[in-house]
């Protein structure tokens, strides 16, 4: 039950649908009856069925509504995008990094009214994301499952800013990006950026370095790392976050399972990154991890 729980402003309501099966699931959908019983909008038999069978992750109670005749409840849904947000600022603030508080101070419980933004499709997200949901969803069911409900209406952005010459076509074609918070994204900030990052398994995201500081919040691993040119990769697991501070040289080498990672630039985000030559590229783009 407590994955469940790693989303402690998601709202609970949500819940009510939580997928049969997984563990502690019966749980969590009494615990969403209940908040829909306080507000007058189940009966107390229908939060009883609720409560049977909150002892059974496996057992449905829809179908046992249906057989004492009793409604199905209301399904509350929170706004994807914002059910996202909250997933993810649950997330980042629980973790422990040198960055923390500038990560908290950018990221309000309310973060203001949703802007529209315009999906675009993107192959790389389409062929990798629910690969890499796959074991958050054990992990961290409540976050896997505001993220693939929300990929759809994301703005995924294949960044082509870098020289194709130095950054690889691998990466190049390889990676997307979707921002939640910040200045294009579905809730405004100013000088501050806060999304999801998603690379296809093995790529290389070659030596680079910029101004702003940044939090990478692993989802999945283990991946390669290293912080300086030239250094050795040093391997890290999924929800080991990794602190840059600014213009820090450093360097991904993508493990089997394909990265998909929180990330947050904290200041300076229209200051671009460069790439740090090296001569070691293809030495590690051939390598494991």
């Amino acid at each position: 039950m407590n994955a469940w729980r790693s989303a402690a402003m998601t709202d609970e309501r949500d819940l009510i649908d939580a997928p049969l099966g997984q563990a502690g699931s019966g749980r969590v959908r009494y615990g969403a009856a209940m908040a829909l019983w306080r507000e007058g909008r189940i009966s107390p038999e229908v939060l009883e069925v609720y409560r049977v069978t909150a002892a059974h992750d496996g057992r449905d109670p829809l179908q046992v509504l249906a057989e004492r005749g009793l409604p199905a409840p209301p399904v509350h849904k929170t706004p994807p995008i914002l059910a996202l947000y909250a997933a993810a600022r649950d997330y980042l603030l629980a973790l422990d990094h040198p960055g923390a508080a500038e990560v908290r101070a950018g990221l309000p419980a309310d973060p203001g009214p949703e802007r529209a933004v315009t999906p675009h499709p993107n192959g790389v997200v389409d062929r990798w994301l629910n690969p890499a949901l796959q074991g958050l969803s054990g992990t961290h069911p409540v976050l896997a499952r505001a993220i693939a409900k929300a990929a759809g209406a994301l703005d995924w952005v294949t960044y082509d800013a870098y020289p194709l010459d130095l950054i690889g076509k691998d990466f190049a074609a390889g990676h997307a990006f979707a921002s939640l918070i910040g200045g294009d994204a579905p809730f405004a900030a100013h000088d501050f950026d806060m999304g999801l990052f998603l690379i296809a398994p093995g790529t290389l995201y070659r030596d680079h370095a910029h101004a702003s500081p940044e939090l990478y919040a692993p989802l999945t691993g283990p991946h390669g790392w290293r912080f300086g040119v030239g250094r050795p990769l040093m391997a890290k697991p999924a929800h080991a976050p990794v602190w840059n501070p600014p213009h820090q040289p450093h360097l991904t080498k993508v493990g089997p399972v394909p990265f998909l990672a929180l990330f947050v630039w904290t200041r300076d985000v229209d200051d671009p990154a460069l790439v740090i030559p090296s001569d070691d590229w293809a030495k590690l783009e051939a390598a494991n991890v």
